[in-house]
């Protein structure tokens, strides 16, 4: 794994440091690179099992690991009949030999938060949340480390969380405090992932966004918001949770010169979400026409 570059970048008037992960690999970036480096360490698998939805980045990262190392990957989801055209990350997926299969026929709990090793078969939880996951992040907490010392920096470390993995075990291998944002589930949803992860370990300081934000639903100021980040930083961030990361941000008021933002990739996964939002955008212009 080499070593992602940080810079310093500009939004709002706001300058800030930018980790970016999502130029670890041009196929695999970003905290999937990291929570599945451990997967680059094992030799006797025969077959990848995961699941979760049809747009994971997870999913994408696990299909192009199998295909590296020609093994097998099956991916179990809830299906979308209503669904003509795979694209994004499914698409890319699905050109990369994954399996899909029903989430019914997934013989294992949708909780668990371990590997389960059979056969030569790997059943990873969703989003690759396990113990292993903490290798990798391991790496990137020694990065960070190094940074810092060589540039003389105490540095408040943010990224947005899912399961809150990265965020988890980044604590655990930082002196500096870690700030995350739930934006799958809530604070207590948070919690609990990482108690089962790691009882033990230091937990990450979360803030809470202006507004309650529904995971996978569309908000315009998110979108203007991504944007305009775009824009002004000249960096493509992920659509599902930099914009809400921001948002949080900026309603703390701690975007300044003492941040270091983990940029975590999903760029691939932008393409159904800029579909979405065109739809939305078009949606809205067509209601206001028709009310003139």
């Amino acid at each position: 794994m080499r070593l992602s570059p940080i810079r310093r970048v500009s939004f709002a008037g706001r300058s800030f440091f930018l980790k970016r992960d999502d130029l670890l690999h041009p196929y695999l970036s970003g905290n999937k690179a990291r929570k599945l480096h451990f997967l680059r360490q094992k030799s006797n698998i025969e077959e990848i099992h995961s699941f979760g939805s049809l747009h994971s980045n997870a999913m994408y990262s696990l299909s192009f690991l199998a295909k590296e190392r020609g093994i097998s990957f099956i991916y179990y989801a809830r299906l979308d009949p209503s669904l003509k055209e795979p694209k994004g990350n499914l698409k890319a997926a699905l050109e990369n030999g994954m399996l899909l299969r029903p989430l019914e026929e997934w013989p294992y709990g949708k909780g668990i938060s371990h590997l389960i090793f059979i056969d030569g078969r790997l059943y990873i939880p969703e989003g690759g949340r396990c113990p292993q996951a903490q290798e990798g992040i391991a790496i990137l907490a020694k990065e960070i480390l190094d940074w810092a010392k060589k540039n003389r920096k105490t540095p408040k470390i943010f990224l947005p969380s899912g399961t809150g993995t990265t965020a988890l075990f980044l604590q655990k291998y930082l002196l500096f405090r870690v700030y995350t944002v739930p934006c799958v589930g809530d604070e207590e949803y948070l919690r609990k992932q990482w108690r089962e992860l790691d009882p033990s370990a230091p937990q990450p300081t979360v803030l809470f966004p202006p507004k309650k934000y529904r995971f996978g639903r569309l908000y315009l100021e998110l979108f203007e918001l991504w944007r305009e980040l775009k824009e002004q930083t000249g960096v493509t961030f992920d659509l599902l949770y930099d914009p809400v990361g921001f948002a949080t941000l900026l309603h703390h008021d701690l975007l300044d010169e003492d941040l270091l933002y983990i940029h975590q990739g999903g760029i691939m996964g932008n393409e159904t979400m800029i579909e979405r939002y065109k739809a939305k955008l078009d949606k809205i212009a067509k209601t206001k026409k028709g009310a003139v």
